[in-house]
């Protein structure tokens, strides 16, 4: 990884001095630069696909009951949306997220001929070590944010190498799951889908099995091998980590965000936002509105 100090240095002179906190805008179109200045605490959040390379301290994910630590070197890779926690656990956290886009992975494996061939569906979260092809792909598309009329043309060409390198690499399999359309991912992804969109309404798995297109064993089998956790567990989450954004973002009254998220009792809102969060939800905003730096997902 020799490579790796060259684009520390030029991701820190685009972040300039004054680092922001968190994630920041798609400077070009696929192209996420992250940075935290300090430890965090847990913070509940929403992985969409992505590829995201670590440069510089260490962070930790938890995708149900497993953990996954990361750091500088290391890269990782989001292939389905995954409520997570994660805390940056080494400061100063510096990190590139790439989208990865499944119509281009596709059109990479039909350009070359590449079979997907149907398999389980593996965890939806993965770590592996940088190599320097990797990192110097990276290098080049952080490069075009200096120039803008160039990176119109040129951002995509580097976007599809980023991708064939992936697909070259360990993570390949992940990587042909994520373009496999009718694959038991693609399924799955169906029913995480309908979810996050659906969070409010109850959940019958019998339902959420024809939207899948998969007998109800094994939509539970798969949908846990991806998230490590069941749909109703998934469902939970979305609802909770919604609720939170409405408290915070509306200021609404904690009754009436439970029952717009889909919860029947208030009190078994308060006990579940609270076993999430670490506290009731009036106590939670408090806190959030008094330090707005803790509501910054890194």
């Amino acid at each position: 990884m020799d490579r790796l100090p060259e684009l520390v240095a030029l991701v820190r002179s685009h972040l300039g001095a004054a680092s922001p906190e968190g994630v920041g805008p798609l400077t070009l179109p696929g192209l996420h630069l992250i940075a935290s200045t300090a430890l965090t605490e847990a913070q509940q959040l929403v992985y969409e696909p992505m590829l995201c390379l670590i440069l510089e301290g260490a962070k930790e994910t938890t995708l149900g009951t497993e953990t996954y630590p990361y750091r500088a070197g290391e890269y990782l890779v989001v292939s389905a949306d995954l409520p997570v926690s994660g805390r940056v656990i080494e400061a100063p956290y510096l990190a590139v997220g790439v989208p990865l886009d499944p119509a281009m992975i596709a059109e990479l494996l039909v350009e070359t001929g590449d079979v997907v061939a149907e398999t389980a569906p593996t965890r939806a979260l993965a770590v592996s070590r940088m190599d320097d092809d990797l990192i110097e792909t990276v290098t080049r598309l952080v490069r075009l944010l200096d120039r803008p009329r160039e990176a119109a043309v040129v951002a995509p060409l580097v976007q599809r190498e980023l991708m064939w390198r992936l697909l070259s690499g360990e993570r390949g399999e992940m990587m042909r799951q994520i373009a496999s359309s009718g694959g038991r991912l693609d399924q799955v992804r169906r029913a995480i889908r309908w979810l996050r969109h659906h969070y409010a309404e109850p959940m019958r798995i019998e339902r959420l099995a024809q939207v899948a297109g998969m007998s109800e064993t094994s939509l539970h089998r798969h949908f846990k091998a991806v998230t490590a956790m069941s749909p109703l567990q998934y469902q939970k989450q979305i609802r909770l980590q919604e609720a939170r954004n409405l408290l915070l973002v509306q200021g609404r009254d904690v009754a009436g965000v439970g029952f717009a998220v889909g919860y029947d009792s208030p009190s078994q809102f308060s006990r579940e936002y609270a076993r999430l969060f670490g506290r009731p939800p009036g106590r939670d905003m408090a806190r959030l509105r008094a330090d707005p730096s803790l509501s910054v997902a890194v």
